[in-house]
C-alpha cells in the first residue's frame, strides 16, 4: 500500500521522507483544502527530496469552477512542474452544475503528460460519483482522491469501497481523516494507496496576538473574493481629486 503525505511545508515534506512515505502530495494552506506551492518551496523540495513528489494546482480557495485566466494560471503552473521534473500533478476542474469539467480537465492532463495525474478531492462534490469515476477513467486519470462524499474517509467507506470495485486502471485513494488509529481499516478491502496529512500543530508565539490575521469570513465555498473594480475605482477618484 502507497502511503502519501499531504505536505504543507518543507519541514512537513522532509518528515515524510524520514518517516518512510512512498510519495508526498505537496501544496499550501491546508486549511483551504490547500492551493498552489510557491516557487520557492517547488526548487527546495527538488533540491531536498528524493522520494516521488506529486503537486497540487489550485489557484485559489473556494469551489473547483475557473476563470480562463485562473486556467491559464493552472497551465503555466503544471508547465512549470513538469520542466522542474516532478513526478505528478493534482488537480481537477467542475461545472457549476457539480459535474465533470471533461473539456478542462483532459486539457490539464494533456498538459501534464507525461507525469501521473491524480484527480483531487473536487471528486467529492460531484453528483454521480461513479458516472464521473468511468469519465475519469476515459481520461485516463492515474488516481482518484476522494473521502467517499463524506467528512471523513472512514465515513465515505460504502462509497469508496463501491468505487474500488467499479475501478479499472484508475488507483482509487482515500484521503480525509486517516490517521494511524484507523488506517488499517483501508488495508483490508485492498486499496493501493491512502492519503494523510499527519499534521499536529506546535506552538510559535508564548502568546496569542490581539489583533487577528486571519479571516474566518474568507473562507467560502460557493463565492470567491476579488478586488471590485468599482470600489478601487472610487478609491482612486477619492485620493486623486485636486
Amino acid at each position: 500500500m502507497i502511503v502519501e503525505v499531504c505536505a504543507n511545508s518543507l519541514e512537513s515534506a522532509l518528515n515524510a521522507q524520514k518517516a518512510g512515505a512512498d510519495r508526498i502530495e505537496l501544496c499550501a494552506e491546508l486549511a483551504v483544502g490547500g492551493v498552489t506551492p510557491s516557487f520557492g518551496l517547488l526548487q527546495l523540495i527538488k533540491k531536498h527530496i528524493s522520494i516521488p513528489v506529486n503537486v497540487l494546482i489550485r489557484p485559489r480557495s473556494g469551489d473547483f469552477t475557473y476563470s480562463d485566466l485562473e486556467f491559464e494560471i493552472m497551465k503555466r503552473d503544471i508547465a512549470l512542474c513538469r520542466d522542474l521534473g516532478f513526478n505528478g500533478i493534482v488537480s481537477g476542474v467542475l461545472l457549476r452544475d457539480f459535474t465533470l469539467d471533461y473539456k478542462r480537465t483532459k486539457e490539464l492532463i494533456e498538459v501534464s503528460r507525461p507525469l501521473q495525474f491524480t484527480f483531487h478531492r473536487a471528486f467529492d462534490w460531484v453528483g454521480d460519483p461513479m458516472a464521473t469515476l468511468l469519465q475519469l477513467q476515459e481520461l485516463e486519470v492515474d488516481t482518484i482522491l476522494s473521502s467517499g462524499q463524506q467528512n471523513s474517509s472512514v465515513q465515505g467507506m460504502e462509497l469508496l469501497t463501491g468505487l474500488l470495485k467499479k475501478s479499472k486502471g484508475c488507483v482509487i485513494m482515500p484521503g480525509g481523516g486517516i490517521r494511524d488509529t484507523n488506517v488499517l481499516e483501508f488495508k483490508q478491502p485492498g486499496f493501493g494507496a491512502v492519503h494523510l496529512s499527519g499534521i499536529k500543530f506546535h506552538k510559535t508565539l508564548d502568546h496569542t496576538p490581539e489583533i487577528p490575521m486571519s479571516s474566518p469570513g474568507f473562507l467560502r465555498d460557493d463565492e470567491i473574493g476579488i478586488s471590485d473594480l468599482a470600489t478601487l475605482k472610487e478609491v482612486v477618484r477619492l485620493v486623486k481629486e485636486k
